[in-house]
């Protein structure tokens, strides 16, 4: 009966120490992220550039005379500011991902 006790002691004794706590367990999870993209043009120079061009083209195709040669610049000022707001907007994007977390 005694062998029974201390192989019954032995096994719980074992049991304990190779059974994790339940602090040292790990706890996992997903975390979203959200990254900005990297700006290839920080001044926006390219939409600006392209949008005063356009501007131009359409403000040229108004009026006559100094009407015309004021459309044409009312146009590239008005199409410099809208190509500039585009491309930040296209620049100003992020993405999401998804990060596996464990403490």
């Amino acid at each position: 009966m005694k062998n029974v006790r201390n192989i019954l002691a032995a096994a719980l004794l074992a049991g304990a120490v190779v059974a994790p706590s339940a602090q040292a367990a790990t706890h996992c999870y997903d975390k979203v992220v959200y990254h900005k993209r990297p700006v290839k043009d920080p001044h926006r120079v390219t939409g600006t550039a392209i949008g005063a061009a356009l501007g131009g083209l359409l403000g040229h195709q108004v009026g006559d005379g100094k009407g015309r040669d004021l459309a044409t610049v009312g146009g590239a000022v008005a199409g410099g500011v809208a190509g500039h707001k585009i491309q930040r907007h296209r620049q100003d994007r992020t993405y999401r991902e998804i990060v596996r977390v464990c403490n």
